[in-house]
């Protein structure tokens, strides 16, 4: 490195290596680094960079450069949404050909105790499904319907209704509502449970049509 002094103009030179230390030195300094990105900021800078280089390469080899580019994402865009939409709308759909009981076998006063405390702690889903399997299991105890573990909610309101006529029409609905929230995805409500809830207190003290009371086979 060679400089020139003014006041004699007689040349300095200076080593190369010296010369590149101090000037990686000064270029340390903080002072010229004030304005610099930092390192998260550098990496997301790096990230749009490659994206903006993708979607280069991408509306070059494209048919109709951008424009054709553009048409392609929004066609993928809508047919997600579309999917979306059409299993979302699949997963809401009631099924009624789930069973009513699917673990070990419990009275129906302790499904009665387990949905209180779910409706306590404002599980409307469980405590439904916990008070229809109460109603059940009571009116099994009761001899008004027969015993059938792997039966489906509707198989046993329909049962039931038949020996308590009069109560059909709540059996129907209480049946519909544990398959909507079991099987068919809808968040259970405090209003739906408080029926259900309603509808139990009422077929502890039903009289059942005698007619159609289902009797025990004697051995």
């Amino acid at each position: 490195m060679r400089l020139i002094a003014r006041d004699d103009d007689i040349p300095v030179r200076i080593p190369r290596d010296p010369a590149r230390e101090a000037a990686q030195r000064e270029l340390s300094d903080p002072r010229y680094h004030q304005h610099d990105p930092n390192p998260v900021q550098r990496a997301l800078n790096w990230l749009w960079d490659r994206i903006g280089d993708l979607f280069h390469t991408a509306a070059g080899a494209t048919p109709g450069g951008w424009t054709g580019l553009l048409a392609i994402v929004a066609f993928v865009l809508l047919l997600a949404i579309a999917l979306r939409l059409r299993l979302g709308a699949l997963r809401r759909t009631p099924t009624t050909g789930g069973t009513l009981f699917t673990d070990a076998p419990r009275t129906a006063a302790e499904h009665r105790a387990a949905a209180d405390r779910h409706a306590a702690e404002g599980r409307w889903n469980a405590a439904i499904q916990d008070r229809m399997r109460a109603i059940v299991l009571a009116l099994e105890e009761r001899t008004l319907i027969t015993p059938g573990p792997g039966r489906t909610a509707g198989e046993a309101a329909a049962e039931a209704g038949r020996a308590l006529p009069p109560h059909a029409g709540q059996l129907r609905t209480a049946a519909r509502t544990f398959d909507d929230v079991t099987y068919g995805g809808r968040p259970g409500t405090e209003q739906a449970y408080a029926l259900l809830t309603d509808l139990d207190t009422e077929l502890r003290h039903a009289k059942p049509h005698l007619a159609a009371t289902p009797t025990r086979s004697r051995e």
